[in-house]
């Protein structure tokens, strides 16, 4: 008999970067963090990488394209969510194909350019512990299990 095995949610958070600034989407209509700033995220499909997850998020919220070495992995997070645990993968680029133009206004009222040191007061948390760790060079981190 197969056992029954204890499973997290990934998904992939991408750093969008331009002239010291990061890609930001605020939160709307999704019945999470509504309001908030974060960037273009999403869980993996199944029978794709991280990078393929990576690629596809910003191609549906953003509208462009990154090649596959143009996305590097600058962080890892396992983080205790409400009622299950997740490993966050952080992943950067800072060349990509199309313009940025909000592709989901049904989720997003914002997509901007904010400078990477001023960050809106209303991120989400661990978004924005994960931008702080991208600048300070903290590759892992545990979030939320204290």
């Amino acid at each position: 008999m197969a056992k029954d095995r204890f499973k997290v949610i990934p998904a992939v958070h991408i750093f969008l970067l331009k002239d010291d600034q990061i890609l930001l989407l605020r939160r709307y209509n999704t019945g999470y963090q509504d309001g908030n700033y974060s960037v273009p995220a999403g869980h993996l499909e199944g029978d794709e990488d991280v990078i393929v997850a990576a690629q596809r998020e910003v191609l549906e919220e953003a509208g462009i394209t990154i090649s596959y070495q143009d996305l590097s992995i600058v962080g890892v997070m396992h983080r205790k969510a409400t009622k299950e645990e997740r490993v966050d993968f952080f992943l950067i680029a800072d060349k990509w194909g199309g313009d940025v133009v909000n592709k989901e206004p049904d989720k997003c009222d914002e997509l901007a350019w904010y400078p990477l040191n001023k960050l809106p007061d209303n991120m989400i948390p661990y978004v924005s512990r994960a931008i702080k760790n991208y600048k300070d060079d903290k590759p892992f981190d545990v979030y939320g299990f204290i």
